[in-house]
């Protein structure tokens, strides 16, 4: 199901289209393999949003091989740092390789596991959140990264349309993880949430309290 007109996707994709030549080898091997990444038009809004908020901790939840990260060091501050997790470690050195390629490796830390736990081993607060583990743990997120979040942080989600199943009458757990997430993000006080259709579907949520 397509979110925007095929024709509106097209336009919006030569208008977004990637300079850089790693991450346009990084999207030339998603092409290759079907991986899912978020696409240079996504990529420059969490650029915009790191640059915005003056972000100094990220930290992704489903990293890949390095895409969102590569995008996100666009837009740290000086001193910032990204930690990732994924529970790949073939997708951490598909990664590790492309930050030095980059010259982002000093910025960026590389955790294998799970994003759930790791985060539950790591201390303090951060700017910003990547949400993108397996759909159907969606609803575990929440009540975990909320209280990991500064306040005026933002929480970003992928995939919260869902190639538009979420509006299909679909049951699966990942469609019902990915339905159930987004009535915890615009039920809470304690975020502000916007869901962007562009791509497969953004959340942005900033905690306000």
């Amino acid at each position: 199901m397509h979110i925007n007109h095929p024709k509106i996707g097209a336009y919006l994709e030569r208008l977004a289209a990637t300079r850089d030549p790693v991450l346009r080898e990084m999207e030339a091997i998603a092409r290759r393999r079907g991986f899912p990444i978020i696409g240079p038009h996504v990529g420059a809004l969490l650029c915009q949003l790191a640059m915005i908020s003056g972000a100094r901790r990220i930290l992704e939840m489903g990293s890949g091989y390095g895409y969102s990260a590569s995008w996100f060091a666009r837009g740290l501050a000086r001193g910032g740092r990204i930690i990732c997790s994924d529970g790949s470690e073939e997708n951490a050195q598909a990664a590790r390789y492309f930050f030095r390629r980059q010259g982002i490796a000093g910025r960026i830390q590389y955790l294998v596991g799970d994003a759930l736990e790791i985060l539950g081993r790591l201390r303090g607060t951060f700017d910003i959140i990547l949400n993108d583990v397996d759909k159907e743990d969606y609803p575990r997120v929440l009540p975990k990264v909320l209280p990991r979040l500064r306040r005026g942080g933002i929480l970003v989600t992928d995939n919260m349309l869902w190639n538009g199943w979420v509006v299909q009458g679909d049951r699966s757990a990942s469609t019902r993880g990915v339905a159930r997430l987004t009535r915890m993000l615009y039920a809470s006080e304690d975020l502000l949430t916007t869901l962007l259709p562009i791509r497969d579907g953004l959340t942005i949520s900033v905690k306000i309290r």
